[in-house]
C-alpha cells in the first residue's frame, strides 16, 4: 500500500497518469483493480490517522474508477468499524473495476442510499468520490447540487484523487467543484491541482503514488521547492564590494504614482542589488530619497541623453511600477528596449507593450492575469480557465521569461514551466507586485540568469509573504514584506 507523504517536485498531465498506469498493467505487475484498492487503502489509512474519532463517515461515489476507490475506503471504514454511509446513484454501464469495488462493498455489509441533501447538510465527515480526473463536459444538475450542499455543510471534507468537478490539468472548474479540506491525490501529481482556484478547492494537498513512478514519463512542469530555491543563492566574497553585487535602475512613477517605483526600487535592495538608481519625475525625488536614502534618484521630464547614460550604467533595469500609459511612460519604454541589459517589464509596461511590437529573449515579464489578459487579447477569464496554455502563449508572443502570478505563479521560459505555490491572500493589496519585480531585479542583476531570477524571486516573495502574514493577512502591506525578504536571501 502506498503512503500519503510530502509532495515531489515532478507534475503531471491526468493523460500521463493514465498511460503510465496502462504501463503498469501491462507489465504484469498491477491490476487496474489492484490500483484501486491501493488508492482506497490509503484514503483509508489516512482517514483512520486523521478522523479517528469520528462518529460518522458520509461517502460519496460516482460511476467512475473514482468511485471505484470510494467503495473501496468505505468497504474498508466499515470492516474497521466505523458508520458508513454512501450515498450514490446507480451507474450506467459500469467498469469491471467499479463493478468489482461495489460488490466488495455490498459483501462487507454496506448499504447504498441515493444523494440527499440533508444528510449531506449533517454529516460530519465527507468522503468524495464523485468525479476525480473522470470529468469531461458540463456537470450534471444532480452532481451539481450535490457539490454545493458539500460547500454549504459544516462537513470536514477528502477528495480522492482531486476535488470534484475541479480539471487537474489547469486547476479550475466551470460550474462548480469540492471545496476540499484535504485532498489526498493518486498515482502523480497532477499540474492543475497547485495553481488557480485549485490553490483554495484542494485544501491541504498529498499524495499516495500506488507504486506508479517507475512507470511515469518526463514531467509537465515542475513544482518549485523552496528550500532547495533559497540555497541557490550563493555566499557574497569576504571582499566583495557594492559594484560586485550589481547595480539596478528602476524606471517609473509618473505623477501620483512616486510609491509603486520606490517599493520596487527597496526591493532590490533588500534583495542583494549593491547600487539602485530610481529613473523618476523629478517631483517624486523627496518621496523617495527622504524614505530611502541609499537609493539613488534621477529626475526625468524628457528621455534624453543622461537617461541613456543611467540605463548603460546599470547591470539590469526595471521599468513599470507607477510607469503610467502616457507619452512619458511610452519614451521610457522604448529607450529602454534599445538598452541591451536584461530588463524586468511590469505593470504599466506591460501594458504599454500590447501596443508596441517588442520581443525579446533576455527579459522578464511579470503580469497578474489582467495584464496577461490584456497582452493575450483575451479576457481574464480565459486566463485563468487555463494559466498553463496562457503564460505559453504570453512566451510565444513576447519571448524571455513569463512570470504569470496569482495564486500558484507560472514561471516559463520557452522550455521549462514551474509552478511556485507560495504566498497567500495578504499579497492581494496594492504595491505587492511592485516588490516582486524589484527583488526580481535585484537578483538578475546580481548575475543570476532570467529563469533563475524569476524562480528565486517568487519563492522569496511568497514566502515573505507568509512570515509577514503571520501578523494576519488582512492590512498586510507591500513594505511589510521587506524585512523578511533581507531575511530570506541570507538563509543560505
Amino acid at each position: 500500500m502506498s503512503q500519503a507523504h510530502l509532495l515531489p517536485t515532478s507534475l503531471f498531465l491526468t493523460e500521463q497518469i493514465r498511460a503510465a498506469e496502462l504501463s503498469a498493467v501491462s507489465s504484469g505487475s498491477v491490476s487496474l483493480y489492484q490500483l484501486v484498492e491501493r488508492a482506497g487503502a490509503a484514503a483509508f489509512q489516512f482517514l483512520s490517522e486523521r478522523q479517528a474519532n469520528a462518529n460518522e463517515v458520509l461517502v460519496l461515489a460516482g460511476h467512475g474508477n473514482n468511485g471505484a476507490d470510494a467503495y473501496v475506503t468505505a468497504s474498508l471504514l466499515l470492516e474497521a468499524g466505523f458508520d458508513v454511509t454512501l450515498q450514490a446513484s446507480t451507474p450506467n454501464n459500469p467498469s469491471d473495476e467499479l463493478t468489482s469495488a461495489i460488490h466488495r462493498f455490498l459483501e462487507s455489509g454496506g448499504e447504498v442510499v441515493e444523494f440527499c441533501g440533508s444528510q449531506i447538510a449533517e454529516a460530519e465527515v465527507i468522503v468524495d468520490g464523485l468525479l476525480g480526473t473522470g470529468i469531461s463536459g458540463e456537470l450534471s444538475a444532480e452532481l451539481t447540487y450535490v457539490i454545493d450542499e458539500v460547500n454549504k455543510s459544516c462537513a470536514w471534507v477528502l477528495s480522492l484523487d482531486v476535488p470534484s468537478g475541479l480539471n487537474p490539468d489547469t486547476g479550475s472548474y466551470t460550474a462548480a467543484a469540492i471545496e476540499a479540506d484535504v485532498t489526498l491525490t493518486f498515482g502523480a501529481l497532477k499540474q492543475g491541482l497547485l495553481t488557480g482556484k485549485a490553490r483554495h478547492n484542494c485544501g491541504e494537498l498529498l499524495l499516495a503514488e500506488l507504486g506508479l513512478t517507475g512507470y511515469l514519463p518526463e514531467p509537465s512542469a515542475k513544482q518549485v521547492v523552496s528550500s532547495q530555491c533559497i540555497k541557490a543563492l550563493v555566499p557574497r566574497k569576504r571582499d566583495a564590494h557594492k559594484g560586485d553585487c550589481g547595480k539596478v535602475s528602476v524606471i517609473g512613477g509618473d505623477y501620483g504614482m512616486a510609491g509603486a517605483v520606490r517599493l520596487a526600487a527597496e526591493g532590490c535592495l533588500r534583495s542583494g542589488a549593491g547600487l539602485v538608481t530610481v529613473i523618476s519625475r523629478p517631483e517624486h525625488q523627496l518621496i523617495v530619497s527622504a524614505t530611502r536614502a541609499e537609493l539613488m534618484f534621477w529626475g526625468c521630464e524628457l528621455v534624453d541623453m543622461e537617461v541613456y547614460l543611467k540605463l548603460g550604467w546599470a547591470s539590469a533595469l526595471v521599468i513599470g511600477p507607477g510607469l503610467g500609459t502616457n507619452d512619458w511612460g511610452y519614451n521610457l519604454l522604448k529607450a529602454v528596449d534599445l538598452s541591451d541589459k536584461p530588463c524586468v517589464i511590469d505593470a504599466d509596461a506591460l501594458n504599454l507593450l500590447k501596443g508596441m511590437p517588442m520581443r525579446q529573449k533576455d527579459w522578464v515579464l511579470t503580469p497578474h492575469p489582467g495584464e496577461a489578459a490584456r497582452l493575450l487579447g483575451i479576457s481574464i477569464e480565459e486566463v485563468e480557465q487555463n494559466r498553463f496554455k496562457a503564460v505559453r502563449l504570453l512566451h510565444k508572443e513576447y519571448g524571455g521569461v513569463i512570470v504569470l502570478k496569482g495564486a500558484g505563479t507560472l514561471i516559463y521560459d520557452g522550455n521549462k514551466c514551474v509552478v511556485a505555490p507560495v504566498g497567500n491572500p495578504g499579497l492581494a493589496g496594492g504595491g505587492c507586485g511592485d516588490v516582486l519585480a524589484g527583488v526580481v531585479g535585484g537578483i538578475v542583476a546580481q548575475g543570476y540568469s532570467s529563469m533563475e531570477a524569476a524562480c528565486l524571486a517568487v519563492v522569496i516573495h511568497g514566502n515573505a509573504a507568509d512570515l509577514a502574514a503571520k501578523a494576519g493577512e488582512r492590512g498586510m502591506l507591500a513594505s511589510d514584506l521587506m524585512p523578511y525578504i533581507r531575511q530570506l536571501v541570507n538563509e543560505i
